[in-house]
């Protein structure tokens, strides 16, 4: 059984994993690493060959939590009874796989029910951060793992410690384990607080070179064929790599580094622009750590240059935010001053103007121009260079844009709720009041009739002997109405996507409506692949109209977004009433429903309800639209990126409080998560 691991040695390729975990077990404080990349890459494998390199490990002898002797303030209470004649015995670090239906009972641990039930006391039986401490945790697929079960184990992960207040219990013991994560970045991404916990983080793939390809089948083929001889073929290599660990793990304490490369890490994090200051300390220690493999108490530039790409691999942000839009008396200053000159060939041939001004210019009856106090723009034949005026004259007319690339779309769900929900689908996780889907947790029995086994004997166990003495009841276990928990159940079910169209004239510019039309075509297939309904409301001129009621079918949706005809002016309040119209419809059919609805627009509102305000009226409606917890909102900003932005997309998001994206930054392939830190 011994040499069923396949060698760390022989992996053929994937140099900076193993050079990853080779850091986090030189050096623990490097805070563990999280792997991106296709199954059936060596993740698991890499893993559980490096755990037989390191050196034994002392424990007592029959401690659940491996308790380590030379440390005896992290003695558990078992240990601590029985320290003087408790026997000391080596054993290798233990490697635990964290299964994804996992409940917390099981991870952080629960009653022990057996001594419940014998002797009535509450006793905690230790979960798998307990089996894991001093060894390796490993979490295949850690980005669909629930997010309490991600909290937890990333907690103890930073403080060392595991604290269990449930069930009665409260006790808290060493938990301080290498943390390893693998995820396929199609199938989702973690939230961004959760990413950050991991220290390093590294992209993997399939080997690309046929003779590389052809050598990990024959190395795998003699590994199935001898593994005696196989390990015989590779132990003097393992030995080699498990004493240069060993070494550098002694040498680490010795190694240091100079102020200069510590203002060298902090201009790198800056340049990345990235949050917080824990990749500073990852880097760091990190390089403490490289530079002990190599056998040296000094740190380098190359040392940093080596481990930097894997510390901020998951933390690089996109470039700084760009600057506000200008003043609104800035605005009108520009604005009531005529271009007396064409502008220079090297500029944007779409200068947009601001809403209001686009507005004035769409008036048949230009009059003198206003005094400077008055708030409407000047007559478009003073201010309209040639540009902007055929931009204007072709808005005018209905043109049909080509649906633009596909792309695969970074994932869009609703938060998770208490709510019971009934229905069917692969978005968005809820808890469902039938009998299906996933068991996660228990609570006190109300009015279900499925019940929690495992939860109610549980319940129940510290009650036992007493029961048994008080009653003459044969029965090996006594319940009472009290002690019964019903099942709470987890599934995926699909959701109500609105799509709410910005089809004016604006759209036409730079080829936004195809961009536009191609992102909106890449999320009806996500839609028709998570089982959604659809529904597609459009605006232009000065209305908005329903394009497609709620349905199933995503070609019926696909083929009248091909149609969809843009030009004219840009109703967005229109837009907003028909949305909530729409939504306020369909949760009336179904309350349940969890409804999401994606404005594609550029924000520049230039018509109005009633004659008011345009901008200042559609953000208004935004944040009454956002008092309704029930429905979540994501804005997708078409405006070019530019020298001028004036961002009213973006304020539109915040007044909806909704998430926000760029058309750019909607495809799943792109690292960098622009959201506001909400729970998705």
């Amino acid at each position: 059984m011994k040499n069923n691991v396949f060698p760390f040695s022989a992996i053929v390729g994937q140099d900076i994993l193993r050079r990853a975990l080779s850091l986090c077990a030189v050096n623990p404080a490097v805070g563990g690493v999280l792997v991106r990349g296709e199954k059936g890459t060596a993740k698991s494998t890499a893993v559980r060959a490096l755990a037989k390199l390191l050196p034994r490990i002392p424990v007592y002898q029959d401690c659940p939590y491996g308790c380590n002797p030379d440390m005896p303030e992290e003695r558990c209470p078992v240990c601590q009874a029985r320290a003087q004649e408790a026997k000391v015995r080596f054993k290798r670090r233990p490697v635990v796989t964290l299964p994804l239906n996992a409940t917390e009972d099981r991870v952080a641990g629960g009653l022990d029910f057996d001594l419940a039930v014998k002797n009535g006391v509450r006793v905690l039986q230790p979960g798998l951060l307990a089996k894991s401490h001093r060894g390796i945790l490993y979490v295949d697929e850690v980005n669909l793992l629930d997010d309490h079960i991600v909290d937890l184990v990333l907690s103890s992960a930073s403080t060392g410690e595991n604290r269990v207040e449930r069930e009665g219990l409260s006790v808290c013991h060493a938990a301080r384990f290498m943390l390893v994560g693998t995820m396929n970045p199609e199938e989702g991404e973690l939230r961004p607080q959760f990413l950050d916990r991991f220290g390093l983080c590294v992209e993997i793939g399939s080997e690309q070179d046929v003779e590389t390809r052809a050598r990990i089948m024959r190395r795998r083929e003699a590994f199935d064929l001898d593994k005696d001889a196989f390990h015989d073929r590779f132990a003097k290599a393992e030995a080699q790599t498990a004493d240069s660990i060993q070494a550098a793990s002694a040498l680490l304490p010795r190694v240091k580094m100079k102020d200069s490369l510590r203002d060298l890490i902090a201009n790198l994090c800056a340049e990345k622009y990235v949050a917080g200051h824990r990749a500073e300390l990852v880097i760091e220690q990190a390089a403490r750590a490289h530079a002990a493999l190599g056998g040296r108490t000094e740190v380098t530039e190359g040392d940093i240059e080596a481990v930097a790409p894997m510390a901020l691999l998951h933390r690089t942000r996109d470039a700084a935010p760009p600057p506000p839009p200008p003043e609104p008396e800035e605005q009108e200053e520009e604005q009531q001053e005529p271009p007396d000159h064409d502008p220079p060939e090297n500029e944007e041939e779409d200068q947009e103007l601001p809403p209001e001004q686009e507005e004035s210019q769409e008036q048949e009856d230009a009059g003198p121009p206003p005094p400077p106090e008055q708030e409407e723009a000047p007559p478009e034949e003073e201010m309209q260079p040639p540009e902007q005026e055929e931009e204007r004259e072709s808005s005018s007319m209905d043109k049909i844009f080509e649906v633009g690339q596909n792309f695969k779309v970074k994932r869009i769900q609703a938060p998770k709720d208490r709510v019971f929900r009934r229905g069917s689908g692969r978005r968005s996780r809820t808890r469902v009041a039938q009998k299906q889907g996933r068991y996660v947790k228990s609570r006190p029995r109300k009015h279900s009739d499925d019940i929690a086994l495992d939860a109610t004997l549980r319940n129940a166990a510290p009650f036992q002997a007493r029961r048994k003495a008080e009653g003459d009841s044969n029965l090996a276990v006594i319940l009472k109405k009290e002690d019964l928990q019903e099942r709470i159940r987890e599934k995926r079910i699909g959701n109500f996507l609105l799509f709410v169209v910005d089809a004016s004239g604006s759209m036409g510019a730079k080829g936004r409506m195809a961009a536009s039309k191609g992102a909106i075509m890449s999320l009806l297939l996500d839609a028709y692949q998570k089982r959604d309904k659809v529904a597609m409301v459009s605006f232009r001129k000065d209305e908005a109209l329903v394009n497609l009621p709620p349905t199933s079918s995503v070609e019926l949706a696909a083929k009248l977004l091909a149609e969809l005809p843009i030009g004219g002016k840009t109703p967005l309040a229109a837009g907003m009433v028909k949305c909530a119209e729409m939504v306020r419809n369909a949760l009336v059919r179904d309350p349940s429903m969890r409804p999401i609805v994606l404005f594609i627009t550029d924000g520049k509102a230039n018509v109005g309800l009633n004659g008011g305000k345009p901008v200042p009226e559609a953000m208004e409606l935004a944040e009454r639209l956002s008092q309704d917890e029930r429905v979540h909102y994501v804005v997708v900003d078409t405006e070019s990126r530019g020298l001028v932005r004036f961002g009213l997309a973006g304020r539109l998001a915040e007044s909806l409080g909704a998430r926000y994206f760029q058309v750019e930054d909607l495809r799943a392939e792109q690292l960098v998560d622009i959201t506001r830190n909400e729970d998705w």
